[in-house]
């Protein structure tokens, strides 16, 4: 009789041992699942951050960039233009051609005082806010993009290294890694350096999508 309980309960005590396996499996996959989209979005804040603290951080060897290229064309027609920001001086370099040969440009002194309401001006603009792609490396690859119309992009340096970059174009369907209004930004860093209208390459016209 002892025997053909234990021979009946064997069966039992396996089926419970292989459904408590199964559970735990599914909750272990669960875990994992939550815990990478937790991650992903960890991730991305984390990226957010490093960005607008590296934007606020006015220690020397910070600076603060913008860079507009005008439309696609041929080289000898080809214009862009940069004005960067640090601590110590404000720069506006006019290029001709795609390999960047200055043609036109204004250097100025500057100062921490200075530099600190302009990165806090443009902390309020969202200059180091991006959209879900910011971080995407195919989508910063702007060869191409927007060839009729202008590109515009904006990033923070520390030591000359491009800490986190972003951009946006005057192309409806590019619209780019930038949440934010171009317009507002790209008002914060002419006003950096006087005259800047007048040493503009370029007068831009309607929006284009291409």
């Amino acid at each position: 009789m002892q025997r053909n309980s234990r021979a009946r309960f064997f069966p039992l005590i396996i089926s419970l041992i292989v459904i408590a396996l199964i559970i735990a499996a599914v909750v272990s996959i669960g875990r994992a699942v939550f815990n990478s989209g937790g991650n992903s979005s960890d991730d991305q804040s984390s990226q957010t951050d490093q960005g607008r603290d590296a934007l606020l951080d006015t220690s020397t060897g910070r600076s603060v960039e913008m860079t507009v290229r005008g439309p696609i064309v041929a080289d000898e027609n080809f214009t862009s233009y940069r004005i960067a920001v640090s601590n110590s001086e404000r720069s506006m370099n006019v290029y001709k051609g795609y390999v960047e040969e200055q043609t036109n440009g204004k250097t100025l002194e500057n100062n921490t005082q200075a530099y600190e309401q302009l990165v806090y001006a443009l902390d309020k603009a969202n200059m180091m806010k991006g959209n879900s792609a910011a971080d995407d490396e195919s989508k910063q690859d702007i060869r191409g993009i927007c060839a009729r119309g202008y590109v515009y992009e904006f990033a923070v340096l520390s030591g000359g290294n491009e800490v986190k970059k972003l951009w946006t174009s005057t192309c409806s369907g590019s619209k780019g890694t930038l949440n934010a209004s171009k317009d507002q930004l790209s008002q914060l860093f002419l006003a950096q350096i006087p005259g800047s209208n007048e040493l503009i390459p370029f007068r831009q016209a309607q929006d284009l999508s291409f």
